[in-house]
């Protein structure tokens, strides 16, 4: 056979083989499991005219709770009025509920079932919030700024803000919104549980199951004292929770990832955290006869090698679910990748890792924060300061990532101290009575949204009560786009009444249905 021949049947015999490849990657595409998302009927119909929800609302987020990292710096006199306030506002739920305080401000909840055979439920909230940068919530003018409920809504924010509109402990109400710091983190799942469970029990409702809550005061700060007390609580009493809901995900507005309808984002697990000072030891001296290598060259060499060699990037259950559930309305070129991961994950993984949100979910990141060498300028130090800070995918532990830092900084004169450290959460199941009582109510009230699990990037209290549930979920039904979820402890933070009517629907529905 010559060896033109011979080269003709190798070019056939690789074209063939591409053919038969392309049919498979396009059977496997065709036949992939992406969800069915088919809109339903919305049985939402906001009837209620009345303003006294949103005043009671609006009270709470006037009292400024303020969490101080230093617990023992926090001016709890806000609290206590905030406390005093709930009591007040809600007459019904305190005669109908057990309560109980756990360590000053923990705030708990028990709502009686008629079954004592069925496993409780525990709703979860935090009434701290952030502080507003440059204000002393002493001087706002503590007379009411209530306006028109009926106000024609105003669009949600396309921009960045850079100002309040209203004070910050305001609680304004106008423009279709109830303003102020807290409105979305979160002291309208706080109120809106209220409400909801108020409701109920003025129709005279009791639940299946016991219903309990617990409303943490320093969720802000790290939740040792809040959260973390409960818990334990809980676990004295040897209670065990068939779910645990709080915080954690939301209803993106159409947009993301170049879907076109809202995705109901249901956090079943969220990151850990850990923080690292690297200390780097070199010759000091005087800057005039300064060494070839000085700590903080050093130092900056670790840190460049920090960011070149990031953990390995990976797509875990809550991500796999994600891609099944929304891909069906992602472009065709997405749906082959999501489909043949066997073959295409590496290109999948890189897509994914090239932005730095859905870089977030797919690995263990690492954030330089900080960085110090010497106190003068013509002082060479002899021991330069870096600070990193790793966010943990569920799967990688705090001992990996430390080796991993180690390994960067061998050959280097180094002493690595951790600053704080949690691991990542469980990854909750699916398959349970709660995740899918969660969708029946997010389909109620938002029936064209996609409704899929998440991995929650940021810290909650659900952490803490993995000691009582193996089933946590976070999720909060508020729909928002990318700039409104940025005014979250930033600037004008609101949240439409639309959003909290709807709220306060959601957990009738998930109290009603459970």
């Amino acid at each position: 056979m010559s060896v033109l021949s011979l080269l003709k049947n190798i070019f056939i015999g690789m074209l063939l083989l591409l053919v038969i490849l392309t049919i498979i990657i396009l059977i496997k595409t065709i036949l992939y499991p992406f969800a069915k998302n088919v809109a339903t009927q919305s049985d939402y119909r906001d009837t209620d005219t009345s303003s006294a929800e949103l005043k009671r609302f609006s009270g709470g987020i006037r009292i400024p709770t303020i969490s101080n990292p230093d617990y023992s710096q926090t001016n709890f006199k806000p609290f206590d009025e905030f406390k005093v306030y709930l009591r007040q506002s809600y007459p019904e739920v305190y005669k109908s509920m057990d309560t109980a305080i756990i360590n000053g401000y923990g705030l708990v909840y028990h709502w009686k079932g008629k079954n004592a055979s069925l496993k409780p439920v525990l709703y979860l909230a935090h009434y701290d919030v952030v502080p507003v940068n440059n204000y002393n919530p002493s001087s706002e003018i503590k007379a009411p700024v209530i306006f028109n409920v009926d106000d024609k809504p105003s669009p949600p924010i396309t921009d960045i803000q850079t100002k309040w509109d209203f004070p910050p402990f305001s609680g304004a109400i106008t423009n279709g919104r109830v303003y102020g710091r807290g409105t979305l983190d979160m002291k309208c799942m706080l109120f809106g549980l209220m409400e909801a469970s108020s409701q109920l029990i003025n129709k005279g409702f009791q639940p299946d199951r016991d219903v309990f809550f617990a409303f943490g005061q320093d969720e802000e700060v790290g939740g040792l004292n809040g959260a973390a007390k409960i818990a334990e609580y809980f676990k004295s009493k040897n209670i065990e929770f068939d779910a645990v809901y709080d915080e954690g995900g939301i209803i993106a507005a159409p947009g993301l990832a170049g879907i076109g309808k809202s995705i109901a984002l249901i956090g079943t697990a969220e990151k850990g955290f850990l923080t690292l000072k690297i200390k780097v030891k070199g010759t000091g001296g005087h800057s005039s006869m300064p060494p070839q290598n000085t700590s903080l060259v050093q130092a900056a060499n670790i840190i460049q090698q920090l960011e070149k060699d990031q953990m390995k990037s990976e797509i875990i259950p809550p991500m796999e679910n994600f891609l099944r559930n929304v891909g069906g309305e992602m472009s065709f070129i997405s749906r082959v990748a999501i489909a043949n991961q066997w073959l295409l994950k590496p290109l999948l993984t890189s897509t994914l890792t090239k932005s730095a949100n859905t870089n977030a979910l797919v690995r263990t990141t690492t954030a330089v924060t900080m960085a110090k060498g010497s106190d003068a300028a013509n002082v060479l130090p002899t021991v330069s300061e870096v600070v990193v800070n790793f966010r943990l995918l569920p799967g990688t532990k705090v001992v990996q990532v430390v080796n991993h830092v180690e390994d960067i900084c061998q050959g280097y004169d180094t002493d690595i101290e951790i600053l704080s450290e949690r691991e990542a959460s469980d990854i909750s199941p699916e398959n349970t009575d709660g995740f899918n009582n969660m969708k029946k109510q997010i389909s109620r009230l938002y029936p064209s949204a996609i409704t899929t699990s998440y991995l929650t990037v940021g810290g909650t209290d659900a952490y803490r009560y993995q000691i009582v549930s193996k089933n946590i979920y976070r999720f909060l039904p508020l729909e928002i786009n990318e700039n409104e979820q940025k005014i979250i402890h930033g600037y004008n933070e609101y949240i439409s009444i639309d959003n909290y009517r709807k709220m306060i629907h959601y957990f009738r529905g998930m109290m009603e249905k459970q």
